[in-house]
């Protein structure tokens, strides 16, 4: 899952809960001691989360669907991937909003504790709202879109930036793989939060 299934998948509350589930992907050369608690109680969701996807048979049999070379990329497509479908049917797994409304709390909730953000998220977040990126995943080609520009990030040639083709040739069974996956995924998001709510 990225970015929008780990913000759909954190209690919106306290918000910096949610903002760590997003900040997992930020925190590369990050002292974690060093983050709120809040935070980082989200980043451990988020690898919880993460892990628990990884592992899902769904997942694995998916990965194996891809070719060279999308395959050595399929953790990363496959997260992008599911999140289109989230996305997409944000009717039925979203959180009783609608999309662009359910992203304008999460832009705020950025803005608004900007300065206790990981370095790498403060960096990247006013992007996030600025040229669409979460909203941008309801269309095949705002995926072609935030796949391209991870493709630039990386500094080096990779099959990234045609990583919406793949999903265009397997899109049926690529959206069975993500229904049969994200009910299984919200029950162990729910467990864990409750787990591990202070």
């Amino acid at each position: 899952m990225n970015w929008l299934a780990h913000l759909r998948l954190s209690p919106p509350q306290p918000p910096l809960l949610r903002l760590g589930n997003l900040a997992g992907d930020f925190v590369r050369g990050v002292e974690l001691g060093a983050l709120a608690p809040e935070l980082r109680r989200g980043v451990a969701m988020h690898r919880a989360v993460d892990a628990f996807v990884d592992a899902h048979p769904v997942v694995r049999r998916a990965r194996e669907r891809l070719q060279p070379p999308f395959r050595r990329f399929g953790g990363v497509l496959l997260d992008v991937w599911f999140d289109h479908f989230l996305a997409r049917d944000w009717a039925a797994h979203g959180d009783g909003t609608g999309l662009a409304d359910f992203l304008d709390g999460v832009h705020a909730d950025l803005r608004a504790w900007h300065d206790v953000l990981p370095a790498p998220l403060q960096r990247v977040s006013p992007r996030f709202q600025r040229d669409g990126w979460l909203l941008g995943y309801s269309s095949i080609e705002g995926v072609a879109r935030v796949l391209g520009l991870m493709a630039q990030r990386l500094g080096r040639p990779s099959p990234l930036a045609d990583g919406a083709e793949p999903l265009r040739a397997d899109y049926e069974r690529l959206a069975a793989d993500f229904a049969a996956l994200w009910p299984e995924v919200a029950a162990f998001a729910r467990s864990h939060a409750d787990a591990t709510a202070g």
